[in-house]
């Protein structure tokens, strides 16, 4: 009976700490478009044609994110 508890107890700490890369995901996405925003600002000229690589770092950064969230998921009923 005990046993179970602290099995039970044991996956929802470790999907409590694999959501933590869900943070980290977060302020790499801030990271990515701020340091757009301050390379745009200075440049407005050359900002369109970095959009896309702006979008494919925000996409690599989140993709982290969601598998953080996999995993937390598997943890919890796998």
């Amino acid at each position: 009976m005990v046993e179970g508890d602290l099995v039970e107890m044991g996956k929802f700490i470790g999907a409590g700490l694999a959501c933590t890369g869900m943070g980290g995901a977060a302020v790499g996405v801030g990271h990515v478009v701020g340091n757009f925003l301050s390379g745009a600002l200075r440049n407005p000229s050359a900002a369109p044609g970095q959009t896309a690589t702006m979008f494919i770092g925000i996409a690599f950064a989140e993709a982290l994110g969601i598998f953080s969230f996999l995993v937390a998921l598997l943890l919890m009923y796998a």
